[in-house]
């Protein structure tokens, strides 16, 4: 089959305008950025407000392999399948990080004939969001050093500031960085540290705003420094909100674009779920829901990660109550899980999936906990046996699961008709009781080992004395009452990547704890998770470059 860029490339898009009017938008609520993208206009919001919301269904998977999964391809193709039912519907989405672009993970625009266009737009510069947020992160680091350099009326302690420089670029050399070097003029010096965009608090908060005023007091309550009586220091007596916000003016505003099949999608905002929240911004899925029957939308990453996030953050702040969950995973990645290597995954081998099939069992009664009704989904591969096929549809069925192949990466929406009646049917007859797993009043680590242990499958958790002393510090200050937000390895449900399937008999060691105070949660980084990420020995950008014609090849 082609490449998914050759097939973006080839696709017949509509101008944006004739996608938007599938969903009833007016002309005059787009601002345009070309012909086949556009912001949401604030006015649109006070136009929808006060209609009904459709239903929400959130795509999620299995902890990722080397194998693939394709959660975003199946999301795609599932908005693709609903839109050829005449089912009135919208994709919601995050956008694309360029670390993973230009890494080893890839965009982030789905794949095969399931996929968001144009592909290349979003998974580069798309609308300026990402430099938006990026320059917004640096103006608050630079205010803040220079408010040092300028007499540190505040009695900030250097050695205290929590607030870190960003960029988004995998580049692991400004993880740890000494700035201030030179003259008396140029600066403190002090160590300083680089995160990925994506990690910024910022895009949290964006992601979390319900409209400016929100987002400008989200940005002021954001912590940045410690005094040396150990007072937190924010934004806003740095005097930054104001400039701030008027850099993520436009970064606040929705994106509308289309798929391959011309279906409309939502996408806006991008935390990845290993080390932030993981899902695609509240005001995106809430406008969605008003203008959409059916609303399709995913959360970054395994079940673990992104759906917990989705459910006892994003959904809790938000009032969103999902009506179904579709859990994504392969025969691939099950017989990896098992034990099967790479190379051996195309043959069939019943014991190993047998063995491996525990991660997808985990995952679905992690979802289940919540009161969301549940439908597995198996991204169907040409490998996969008829043997291989029927023992997961009946393992999944044993467990109070719909079951659905899903061809859409081949096929398109027509390959994801068997899914979306599966969907449908659940939201029509099964009733969601969604709930979050914890109440936020609880300490600080009890609502860590809730996660852990029913979660992870954990025994306990063991924290580093920094971060023990941070806990203290957190609920000192006042910040008990806030969701933990968990920053873990994605390849295993242990903050061990290496431990496949459903790992028993392991503790959580809780390495770094901190309160992003304008996003509303506590972070918490386990095992050796970083939030700078770094490039491959051998790097997509490589591969990737762009011909006499203005042509880009090589990005997948």
């Amino acid at each position: 089959m082609k490449s998914d860029i050759i097939i973006a490339q080839e696709a017949i898009l509509k101008p944006i305008k004739e996608v938007a009017a599938k969903l009833n938008i007016l002309e005059e609520d787009l601002e345009y950025y070309g012909k086949y993208k556009a912001k949401l206009s604030d006015e649109l919001w006070d136009k929808v407000k006060d209609n009904p919301d459709g239903k929400l269904v959130l795509v999620t998977a299995i902890n990722p392999t080397p194998a693939g999964e394709g959660k975003t391809t199946t999301t795609v193709g599932l908005g693709q399948a609903l839109g050829l039912m005449n089912i009135k519907s919208v994709i919601a989405l995050r956008e694309p990080s360029l670390g993973p672009c230009f890494g080893i993970k890839g965009g982030a625009a789905g794949g095969g004939y399931a996929q968001v266009v144009p592909m290349e737009d979003l998974n580069l510069h798309f609308t300026g969001d990402f430099h938006a947020i990026t320059s917004a992160n640096n103006l608050l680091a630079a205010m803040l050093d220079n408010h040092i350099q300028q007499g540190n009326s505040l009695n900030i302690d250097t050695n205290q500031i929590v607030w870190k420089r960003c960029v988004d670029m995998n580049d692991r050399v400004l993880r740890n960085i000494v700035v201030g070097l030179g003259r008396k003029a140029d600066g403190v010096v002090r160590e300083d540290h680089f995160i990925i965009t994506v990690a910024s608090e910022i895009m949290a908060v964006l992601c979390l705003a319900d409209n400016m005023k929100d987002l400008k007091d989200r940005l002021g309550r954001m912590v940045v420094a410690y005094t040396y009586d150990g007072e937190p220091v924010t934004a806003k007596q740095l005097n930054a909100v104001g400039s701030m916000a008027a850099l993520l003016k436009d970064a606040l505003k929705p994106n509308i674009i289309q798929t391959v099949e011309n279906t409309p999608a939502i996408v806006h905002g991008g935390p990845f779920a290993n080390i932030a929240h993981g899902c695609n911004s509240v005001r995106a899925t809430k406008t969605a829901l008003k203008l959409a029957d059916v609303v399709v939308t995913e959360a970054g990453f395994g079940a673990d990660l992104g759906a917990e996030k989705f459910l006892d953050i994003k959904c809790r702040m938000a009032g969103l109550k999902p009506d179904a969950v579709v859990l994504v995973a392969t025969v691939r990645a099950l017989k990896y899980n098992g034990g099967v290597p790479k190379t051996e995954l195309s043959n069939e081998n019943l014991l190993a999936l047998k063995k491996g099939i525990v991660n997808l069992e985990k995952h679905i009664e992690n979802v289940q906990k919540f009161g969301v009704p549940v439908v597995v989904t198996l991204n169907r591969f040409i490998s996969d046996t008829d043997a291989e096929l029927n023992f997961v549809k009946e393992f999944c069925e044993n467990r109070n699961c719909e079951f659905a192949l899903s061809e859409v990466w081949e096929k398109g929406g027509e390959g994801g008709i068997e899914l979306a009646k599966k969907v449908l049917s659940t939201i029509e007859h099964k009733e969601s009781n969604y709930q979050p797993l914890y109440p936020v009043e609880l300490p600080i680590k009890e609502k860590i080992s809730i996660i852990a242990k029913e979660i992870y499958g954990a025994d306990g958790v063991t924290y580093e004395p920094s971060a023990e002393s941070a806990i203290r510090m957190i609920e000192a200050l006042g910040y008990k009452d806030l969701p933990i937000c968990m920053a873990k390895n994605q390849y295993s449900l242990s903050d061990d990547p290496t431990k496949l399937g459903r790992p028993s008999g392991f503790l959580i060691n809780i390495r770094e704890v901190y309160v992003s105070a304008g996003a509303g949660f506590v972070v918490a980084i386990t095992g050796t998770v970083m939030t700078m990420p770094g490039l491959p020995k051998v790097p997509a950008a490589e591969g990737i470059d762009v011909d006499d014609n203005g042509k880009i090849t090589g990005l997948f």
